[in-house]
């Protein structure tokens, strides 16, 4: 097929009312957010209008601390409304992975506030009566070969037995019992996992804000931040395209977005970038077979897809890297749509009508991070576990900034490594991915070829 067939038959995947945007900004509302001009001081600036930044704004402004929070584009413009909407409690090292690191009591209780970050945000939404489509319905984690099936399956009594975890295993013989699919080789049940709706859950810390007296400025870029070494009750002061404001207290809750304004984080965060399509509304009876237990889905591929269906059961949300370099949602679009067939090819007809792209912020050591570098206040590198991560340790960020020992965690001040040459360029991604992508494509093969021939892969 020529270039131009394939631009053609690409075209045709699109619905009449494709948007290049998320699909959860169909249910967003507007806001209003008041137009501020930036004030020349706060006791706290905070700079990233995310998860991160909106849950530290939440807590200082509830102790009294005057606080601005600024962003350089529009409020929530990254991927925070971008996300898939997945919420997982895991820190993606295992236990004994970081006690060669930390020590076993440590590392139980770095692992131990993946569950607390999960249990924290279930309890704040509740609370806090925020429509966000919140939902525990569990994560079907699915193997792709035999082989990482049977690797799932001893993980899994060894997480049950030591650190409790709730899980189990799934044959192959059931598994459309969980998924409408023969592409895989069974699989694992976590669950706790939940999902959300991203931009819902987004608006609704906003409106918290705002309720509280959180003065938020879009289109507000910082350009730099310098402490004073004088002693002042404003120590910062942080230049923005909107003009110089002083304070006592700064958080940096930029994540992928992190660039060259705190070149200290951005050496030590890898921006990644994941790419979502959303399809057209599908027959209820089709969705029902391909999700037939309401899970949220990942699988074993190093180059991870992972999928859900749209809250109110209409769509079907596929998420994943299907480019070894960043690329447009238009183009990411058909790559997705392919990937999705191979899995579900009962969508084969069906079309696009979102396409979207968002940021992740990853770190060397694949771990969450948070503390105060040089009198910065920061947590970052949720290795794509943000909805909850970024909640609860923004959340306790800003108990830090107001003295409040609750906000005392694990993760506090851990190393924060980065590598040589790195400067917040992840320019060793391409030949990652183009790597992990084609070794994912060959166990695959080898799984399915084996398959034919009644073999084990």
């Amino acid at each position: 097929m020529d270039s131009l067939t394939k631009s053609a038959a690409s075209r045709l995947l699109f619905t009449d009312d494709y948007k290049n945007a998320p699909y959860w900004q169909d249910d967003a509302e507007d806001l209003n957010i008041p137009t501020h001009d930036l004030p020349a001081d706060a006791d706290v600036v905070i700079i990233g209008s995310g998860y991160t930044g909106l849950h530290t704004a939440l807590q200082t402004i509830a102790a009294g601390r005057s606080t601005v929070l600024i962003d350089s584009g529009e409020i929530g413009h990254g991927c925070s409304t971008r996300n898939g909407g997945q919420i997982s409690p895991g820190i993606d090292p295992s236990e004994s992975t970081l006690a060669k690191t930390y020590g076993l009591e440590k590392a139980r209780r770095l692992r131990q506030e993946g569950e607390n970050a999960l249990s924290w945000i279930e309890s704040f939404v509740a609370q806090e009566s925020i429509e966000c489509n919140f939902e525990r319905n569990g994560l079907f984690h699915a193997a792709h070969t035999p082989t990482h099936y049977d690797q799932m399956c001893r993980e899994i009594e060894h997480l049950n037995k030591t650190e409790n975890v709730e899980a189990f295993a799934v044959p192959i013989e059931d598994l459309r019992t969980e998924l409408g699919t023969d592409t895989y080789y069974g699989g694992v049940v976590f669950t706790k996992h939940a999902a959300i709706h991203a931009t819902k859950y987004h608006q609704g810390l906003v409106k918290k804000a705002l309720a509280a007296g959180v003065t938020l400025i879009s289109q507000c870029q910082a350009t730099s931040v310098i402490r004073h070494t004088e002693k002042s009750s404003n120590q910062f002061s942080i230049t923005t395209a909107k003009g110089i404001i002083k304070s006592r207290d700064v958080m940096i809750a930029t994540n992928g977005y992190t660039g060259q304004l705190t070149p200290w984080f951005s050496r030590r965060v890898i921006p990644i970038g994941s790419y979502v399509i959303a399809t057209e509304a599908l027959p209820i009876e089709l969705v029902d077979e391909l999700f037939p237990s309401r899970r949220v889905v990942t699988d074993s591929c190093k180059v991870v897809y992972y999928y859900r269906t749209s809250p109110d059961r209409t769509r079907i949300l596929f998420g994943g890297r299907v480019s070894a370099n960043e690329t447009d949602p238009t183009v990411s679009a058909p790559r997705l749509h392919e990937q999705m067939v191979r899995i579900f090819p009962q969508l084969i007809d069906s079309k696009i009508s979102h396409s979207w792209t968002g940021t992740v912020g990853y770190t060397f050591d694949t771990m969450p991070h948070t503390g105060v570098h040089n009198g910065l206040h920061y947590a970052m590198g949720y290795c794509g576990s943000g909805i909850a991560m970024a909640s609860y340790l923004g959340m306790r960020a800003g108990q830090k900034i107001i003295g409040d020992p609750a906000g005392v965690t694990a993760f506090d001040n851990l190393p924060f490594p980065t590598r040589p040459l790195y400067r917040g360029n992840p320019w060793f991604l391409p030949a990652a991915v183009s790597w992990y992508a084609a070794k994912d494509k060959m166990e695959s093969k080898l799984a399915a070829y084996s398959a034919s021939r009644g073999k084990i892969a």
